[in-house]
C-alpha cells in the first residue's frame, strides 16, 4: 500500500494543532507545564464541560477508580472533590480565581502530588479562535522529593495532557475515549 507522504505530513501537521503539551521548565524544587488544546467549540460550551469533570477526566486517574465521583464547583472557593464509598473523599484542588468564559485558576496537588505535600497553580485559559476555542492550562507545581520535582515533570504533564484531549474529544465527538 502506498503512503501519500504530503497526506501524512497534513495529518501531522493537523494533530501538532490540535493539541500540543511542553514541560516549560523542570528542576529539582519544581516544574511547569503548558497544554494547548484546539477545540471546535465555543468558549462558552467548552467553559461549560470543563465543570462536569465526571465526564470527562479518565477514571485511571482517580483514587476511587471511577471519574463519576468527581466534581468541580464553579465558584470561587469551589472543590475539586472526589467521593469515596462510606463517606470518604479527596480534595484534590480549591477554585481560587473565576472568570466565567475565560479563565479558571485551581491550586493544591493532584492526585499522588498530595503525599509527597506538593502543591501547585492550575489555570486554565479559554479564548475565541478560529475554529472555536484555543484552550491553555499551565500547572506551576512546587514541592520536595528527594528524587528531584523534575522526575514528576513528564509523567505529570503525560496525564493532564491525556485529560484535555480527552475533554476536546467528548465536546467534538460525543465520547472522551480517543478517535480511532
Amino acid at each position: 500500500m502506498l503512503v501519500n507522504s504530503s497526506l501524512v505530513a497534513a495529518c501531522l501537521a493537523l494533530f501538532a494543532l490540535s493539541a500540543r503539551a511542553d514541560v516549560v521548565d523542570s528542576s529539582a524544587d519544581g516544574f511547569t507545564l503548558k497544554t494547548t488544546v484546539q477545540i471546535q467549540a465555543s468558549p462558552d460550551a467548552v467553559y461549560r464541560r470543563l465543570f462536569q469533570i465526571g465526564d470527562w477526566w479518565s477514571s485511571a486517574h482517580t483514587f476511587s477508580g471511577d471519574s463519576k465521583n468527581l466534581t468541580l464547583e464553579e465558584k470561587v472557593g469551589g472543590c475539586l472533590c472526589e467521593k469515596f464509598a462510606n463517606g470518604g473523599g479527596a480534595r484534590h484542588m480549591e477554585l481560587i480565581s473565576l472568570m466565567p468564559g475565560k479563565t479558571l485558576v485551581l491550586s493544591g496537588g493532584l492526585g499522588p502530588l498530595q503525599a509527597i505535600g506538593a502543591t501547585g497553580a492550575l489555570s486554565i485559559q479559554l479564548a475565541a479562535s478560529e475554529g472555536g476555542t484555543r484552550l491553555q492550562v499551565t500547572y506551576a507545581v512546587t514541592g520536595h522529593l528527594a528524587a528531584g520535582m523534575n522526575t514528576l515533570a513528564a509523567p505529570v504533564d503525560g496525564v493532564l495532557t491525556e485529560q484535555f484531549r480527552r475533554l476536546q474529544n467528548l465536546i467534538e465527538h460525543g465520547s472522551p475515549a480517543p478517535k480511532q
